[in-house]
């Protein structure tokens, strides 16, 4: 049998694998998708076929091929919420929770909006440790860092993953009954229950960009602000149908996650059963600081 039909052969074995690998570390199947490919293109191009370790050869080199993807899409993914002229809202046809939900895989859509907010080194040294039981030992050459600060990065990514069910459950309670509302009234374009869960002086902040967007419905004061219910309420009618509830850092508020991929991050203050300030952010620097967790509908 000739070598690359052979080589063909034992790829196909491991691609299955391959992909499940990739996916968890980038969370888009397209990005997966091409991942393996290119690794089948540098085990094509390989001078030596003496592999006493395939699978884990491969794996190492998707691993590295997803570092990269992820390096490159860190570096410009500049305020990638602020740069769509929708930057919250799907068109209905457009928005489908199952297709969502596909997107997610058996990781989870709560999982990869965590992982999303990692840093590329942190999620793969977590992807490769904690889901692929991969050792630290093999994991340390992928992201060029000793094996100490290896399991550093993972151990960190860890808490992050696993921090986010300590708020205070009647808090949380009415704090989720109140977000919730507000995002279903904002789907349905319904002004008059937007303006009764906003306190009368309420304040919506934003980028740029998104002050841009939305000029048409309020006017934006010099600090990218907009001030008082009814302005706020007719710039959130009809929107967010692509907003998903979420802890952040704590407390209740949204993300914009499409395919698990973090562009968003709203931040809610309630008081006396009102909203007073609503914060929306989208540049990755901010978004990597935030504790995130999805919560269900």
């Amino acid at each position: 049998m000739p070598e690359n039909e052979w080589l063909a052969q034992q790829f196909e074995v491991h691609r299955t694998h391959l992909q499940r690998v990739a996916y968890r570390m980038l969370g888009s199947q397209s990005e997966a998708d091409d991942a393996v490919q290119e690794s089948w293109l540098r085990l094509s191009r390989s001078t030596t076929s003496d592999f006493e370790n395939l699978r884990g050869w491969l794996t190492t080199v998707v691993a590295r091929i997803c570092l990269d993807m992820l390096r490159s899409r860190q570096s410009r993914r500049e305020q990638p919420l602020d740069a769509s002229p929708e930057p919250i809202q799907a068109h209905p046809d457009e928005y489908d929770p199952e297709h969502e939900a596909l997107l997610a895989d058996s990781v989870g859509l709560a999982l990869l909006v965590v992982l999303d907010a990692l840093s590329p080194e942190e999620r793969i040294a977590f992807v490769l440790h904690d889901l692929f039981d991969i050792p630290f030992v093999e994991i340390a050459p992928i992201v060029g860092r000793s094996q100490t600060t290896t399991r550093q990065l993972a151990s960190r990514a860890r808490r992050r993953v696993r921090r986010v069910e300590t708020a205070p459950d009647a808090e949380i309670s009415r704090q989720r009954e109140i977000v919730g509302a507000f995002l279903a009234a904002s789907r349905a374009g319904n002004f008059e229950a937007l303006l009764a869960l906003l306190d009368p002086d309420a304040t919506f902040r934003a980028g740029p960009a998104v002050v841009a967007a939305w000029s048409a419905a309020a006017t934006a004061d010099a600090a990218g602000e907009f001030h008082g219910a009814p302005a706020i309420a007719e710039i959130f009618k009809g929107h967010a149908r692509g907003a998903q509830l979420a802890l952040v850092n704590g407390a209740v508020g949204a993300v914009y996650a499409p395919g698990g991929q973090l562009r968003g991050v709203f931040r809610f203050t309630i008081r006396d059963g009102k909203i007073v300030e609503i914060d929306v952010r989208g540049d990755p620097a901010s978004l990597g600081k935030l504790e995130i967790a999805i919560l269900g509908d």
